[in-house]
């Protein structure tokens, strides 16, 4: 391969076959501000092919007065690398606003070329976030064995007490002893959700198809809350199983559905629910307390079309007791957090108008030389 087309031979593989192979945008961009090169993450991240960005310069993809045109040119005259952290960028054709780490560097040639690697800040925040999620499930841990001590004993004589009352007390009477029992039962039910929280016995884990997972979900959910609402499918059918335990996955995907069957209502008419699976590389997760790093390639998703969820809640949505319903206990997306924590994903909501969107990104089952094992239906 010649220099002049930027592309040499290392171990067999050509240079631009390597970058392309990378999961980070990554441009070339000339002296004149040209885009010389981009490989395929970049052409996914722009929504541009290399044909189109190559007709353009660096101001075209990136607005006016960006840091990242003032970063390259700084590259420059340094003739060294530079980095910059969180930049606010708003890309011109679409208009989508992201917030990204740019790496910059010099080629080390005679001429002014600079190379530029982005890195979506979404991905680091979603990991520090999880992180944050597991360390709030914790802390119900001991909060949930107290509470199931301290409260449901006293409950139950409340509520045997006013039970007598019911028996001995006025017609008129009846009605605020009836009241006490259902809030006894009402706080009962909340206490025995975080005692959920407390549960650290081992759990059988081994593959799981989660495409059976869905279907069971969806078959549960048209049967009883969702029978008004269309479910729509979009499923990778070459998916590997995951390792996980089915009950406890299905209990996550029965909660984000029942989530979101709330959210659109019961009077909607065109309530849509949609399920998908899908195989991402390139996002890995190392293990607090270890230096081991597990890939997560699984991606399960749940989407609605109901009102969505304001920015403001956005960062604690998984932490206990946060909720949007007003008879809401806020305890079911801190048990999302805590069962996908436990079996070693990430589970993020991502911010779209007027919809809501739950990720999960999940381990792979391998079986012990390493291949990919499989699942029951």
């Amino acid at each position: 391969m010649s220099g002049e087309s930027g592309v040499f031979p290392i171990g067999g593989l050509s240079s631009e076959a390597i970058i392309n192979a990378l999961p980070l945008p990554v441009l070339t961009v000339g002296a004149d501000e040209r885009i010389l090169h981009a490989n395929h993450a970049a052409e996914t991240f722009f929504d541009a092919s290399l044909r189109l960005m190559k007709r353009g310069r660096l101001g075209d993809i990136f607005p006016f007065a960006s840091p990242i045109i003032a970063l390259v040119a700084e590259v420059r005259n340094r003739r060294s690398s530079v980095s910059e952290y969180r930049v606010e960028l708003i890309q011109p054709r679409t208009g989508l606003e992201r917030s990204v780490d740019v790496f910059a560097t010099h080629l080390g040639d005679d001429g002014d070329n600079v190379v530029l690697m982005l890195q979506e800040r979404t991905i680091a925040d979603k990991m520090n976030r999880q992180l944050t999620h597991r360390g709030a499930a914790r802390s119900m841990v001991a909060l949930g064995a107290m509470l199931a001590h301290e409260i449901k004993n006293p409950l139950a004589g409340i509520r045997g007490a006013a039970q007598l009352l019911e028996q001995s007390g006025v017609e008129e009477d009846r009605v605020l002893t009836q009241l006490i029992c259902d809030e006894s039962d009402r706080i009962v039910r909340i206490v025995e959700r975080m005692e959920l929280f407390g549960d650290e016995r081992p759990v059988e884990r081994g593959p799981v198809n989660v495409h059976g997972v869905l279907d069971q979900v969806k078959r549960s959910a048209q049967s009883g809350f969702g029978r008004h609402i269309r479910f729509l499918e979009n499923y990778d059918p070459s998916l590997p199983p995951v390792l996980g335990n089915r009950d406890q996955l299905v209990q996550v995907i029965l909660n984000l559905v029942k989530n979101a069957a709330e959210a659109i209502g019961a009077d909607t008419v065109e309530g849509e629910i949609t399920l998908s699976t899908a195989y991402r590389t390139g996002l890995r997760l190392q293990v607090p307390g270890s230096r081991e790093r597990v890939s997560l390639p699984i991606e399960v998703a749940v989407r609605d079309n109901g009102p969505g969820i304001s920015a403001e809640l956005l960062p604690d949505l998984f932490d206990p007791f946060v909720t949007t319903k007003a008879q809401g206990s806020g305890l079911g997306l801190a048990l999302v957090a805590k069962i996908v924590g436990d079996h070693g994903g990430i589970v993020e909501c991502d911010p779209i108008p007027r919809r809501t969107a739950f990720r999960i990104l999940l381990p792979m089952s391998s079986a012990r030389d390493g291949r990919a094992s499989t699942a029951e239906p």
